[in-house]
């Protein structure tokens, strides 16, 4: 960290999180329903979102595996690549990279300290910045181009208001429904508002329940759109704890052969799929700018070049150790898919929530059979232990509960012979404890 920063860095930080509305951290009271702060704080910075090309990422789930892949080939052809995601899990920094570099601390401090005038006149929540000041660096270091994660929804996401040359959204579940609407149309309706006119989109999976709404939406601006799940399909031949092996096939033509994928979760075969049909958009854009090759690489080593962290990810060996931030009912049942596939002797269960998610229908999901470990994590949202086992003893979940993610995690290290599975996850913000 530069000399003189590190206090500063840290007073930057807590006037953030101490001042502006923080979803993250007190929920929905965060959400701005409109994009009137973004766009001042742009106008105040000389709309640097205009200054680079980008591609937009909405959906439930997968946002952030795509966002770091689509980054990776980018990057494996030396395009300076920017991106922004969020939440953070360690490192507030972690939301914006070049490169798969953080922001640097000098960045975060100036910037914060040049806005002052109108964050005090406007009191733009806390996401809100974060865009701004993403726009802002990307600009300011001329990338080649940006990969923009949504925050929620996508239609008022304060990411919107960018003019991409490729919107991509993932797949539609339940989540945020106090906010984007109580039925998958309602949500896949906020998620649809990324596409733009003219601008191509890709969705990664066909659903029955929404794909009148993309169609409708894409057919009213003119967008072409394309269903990565009707063109693209993985059979997977081979797996290690390093990474597994697929044959992808296009339109049922072999088009790589023993593709080596470094994200591990049965899950991520999804967001490879829409990433690959993303990349043969742009392909079509500008014609043989990716290779076969760079798809090897890119995939092969997605975790170096984009520093890609808490999907996932294994922790220890001895007893294996899995963390994963899947937070909601199709994250969780993709875990359990996951967690179904492998082989161990007792599994054990450190899980924790946010007290805004409705939670019964992930509960019901878990198995019976493991031995859990009930955690509140460290913020405001974080849903008491106490509560969450009173809650998950109606479903049928066995287990005790901990003051802390540290202490869940320690007791279930205590308890589990090297041939047991602990997994730790119900939220990125019980991950982020672990990392």
């Amino acid at each position: 960290m530069i000399p003189g920063y590190t206090k500063r860095y840290k007073e930057t930080l807590q006037y953030m999180f101490s001042k502006l509305p923080m979803y993250q951290r007190v929920g929905s009271v965060a959400y701005k329903k409109d994009l009137t702060n973004i766009v001042k704080l742009c106008n105040y910075l000389g709309n640097p979102h205009l200054k680079f090309p980008c591609i937009h990422i909405a959906g439930t789930n997968g946002k952030g595996s795509t966002s770091h892949l689509l980054a990776a080939a980018f990057q494996t052809k030396k395009y300076k690549t920017g991106l922004y995601v969020s939440p953070h899990y360690k490192d507030y920094r972690e939301r914006i990279k070049i490169d798969g570099k953080y922001i640097p601390v000098k960045f975060v401090v100036d910037f914060i300290e040049e806005l002052k005038p109108i964050i005090e006149e406007i009191n733009p929540s806390f996401f809100e910045l974060n865009v701004a000041m993403a726009f802002a660096y990307f600009a300011s270091k001329n990338v080649d181009i940006a990969i923009i994660e949504t925050g929620l929804g996508g239609r008022l996401d304060s990411t919107n208001i960018i003019k991409p040359v490729l919107s991509v959204i993932t797949n539609i579940s339940y989540d945020h429904m106090s906010l984007l609407g109580e039925t998958l149309p309602e949500i896949a309706f906020e998620k649809a508002g990324i596409i733009k006119e003219g601008i191509p989109v890709v969705i990664g999976e066909k659903q029955a329940e929404v794909a009148t709404v993309f169609e409708k939406r894409a057919s009213e601006h003119n967008a072409k759109l394309y269903n990565a799940s009707d063109h693209f399909k993985a059979e997977l031949k081979e797996s290690n704890p390093d990474y597994d092996v697929f044959d992808i096939y296009k339109d049922n033509q072999l088009i790589f052969e023993g593709l080596k994928f470094e994200l591990k979760g049965s899950f991520q075969t999804k967001n490879m799929l829409t990433v690959l049909a993303t990349l043969a958009i742009y392909n079509e854009l500008h014609p043989g700018f990716f290779k076969t090759e760079d798809i090897y690489t890119a995939f092969a080593n997605v975790k170096s070049l984009t520093n890609f962290i808490g999907r996932w990810q294994i922790l220890m060996q001895k007893p294996m150790v899995i963390a994963d931030s899947g937070h909601n009912e199709a994250g969780i049942a993709n875990v359990i898919d996951q967690l179904n596939s492998l082989h161990y002797n007792k599994l054990h269960m450190v899980i924790g929530v946010v007290n805004d998610k409705d939670i019964d229908k992930m509960l019901a999901m878990f198995p019976h059979d493991a031995s859990y470990y009930f955690a509140k994590a460290n913020i405001p949202r974080g849903l008491d232990a106490k509560l969450l086992r009173e809650k998950a003893k109606r479903y049928n979940l066995k287990g005790k509960a901990f003051s802390s993610v540290n202490k869940a995690y320690k007791a279930a290290l205590v308890n589990a012979a090297e041939d047991d599975l602990i997994f730790i996850g119900g939220s990125t913000f019980v991950v982020a404890e672990v990392l």
